[in-house]
């Protein structure tokens, strides 16, 4: 237990880290997960850290009919998803219209919280019982991406600390499955022998580590989309 919620503290460092990244005219920017930009993004993190923090506080969250991760075959990340991003707190243009990088941060010092008072051994998903560590770490791995994610859209990359991307590396090759493509994920990239645990743990969920931005970008709704991969 104490391992998991570390790791996933971690996580969140790091992320936070990312958000400082971002700026509002940054919500239209292209993602690495494919059909998201940067708002549907954040929309979505908002999405994911509220059921954690419903899985601390609860013991139980009740997912909806799109279960988990991110945008459909684009490479996304595995973690706790209750609907079409953005469902939470008011939609995706509700997350717009106030200030995203704020509502995160709040969330997620809600989130820290509750799992730092969490007792319980397992967490009930969708009426299944689930250890509470494994819950976690899923949290932890979704986390992390996505927050690697917002730092390569806004085009001021923030590596992940190498000790906590070998960990997350470990985990995802167990969460994620043959099973799991090409419906969740898409997938994974071939990489170099000597490539960084950060290379090797994107790329397994189908990212291109080198993706960037395009060179072009124009404000506007769904502009630059796309360039997923």
């Amino acid at each position: 237990m104490v391992e998991g919620a570390s790791l996933l503290e971690r996580a969140i460092g790091y992320a936070l880290g990312s958000l400082r990244l971002v700026a509002r005219e940054d919500l239209y920017r292209a993602t690495p997960c494919h059909d998201w930009d940067v708002g549907d993004l954040l929309a979505h993190l908002d999405d994911s850290l509220t059921a954690l923090t419903e899985a601390a506080d609860l013991g139980q969250v009740d997912l909806g009919p799109a279960m988990a991760g991110g945008a459909t075959g684009g490479g996304s990340a595995p973690g706790l998803h209750r609907g079409p991003a953005g469902d939470v707190g008011g939609g995706r243009e509700a997350c717009r219209r106030r200030d995203p990088v704020l509502v995160l941060r709040d969330r997620a010092a809600e989130m820290l919280g509750a799992w730092a008072r969490q007792v319980r051994d397992h967490v009930v998903i969708e009426g299944c019982p689930m250890a509470a560590t494994t819950v976690s770490e899923v949290g932890a791995v979704e986390v992390a991406v996505h927050a690697w994610d917002l730092a390569r859209a806004c085009g001021r990359p923030s590596p992940m600390p190498p000790l906590m991307a070998g960990e997350l590396l470990d985990l995802a090759q167990v969460f994620v499955t043959d099973a799991d493509r090409p419906a969740r994920f898409a997938g994974p990239i071939a990489q170099p022998r000597r490539a960084s645990a950060q290379d090797r743990l994107l790329a397994f969920l189908g990212r291109d580590p080198g993706w960037g931005p395009p060179h072009r970008f124009q404000a506007g709704r769904g502009a630059g989309r796309g360039a997923d991969r």
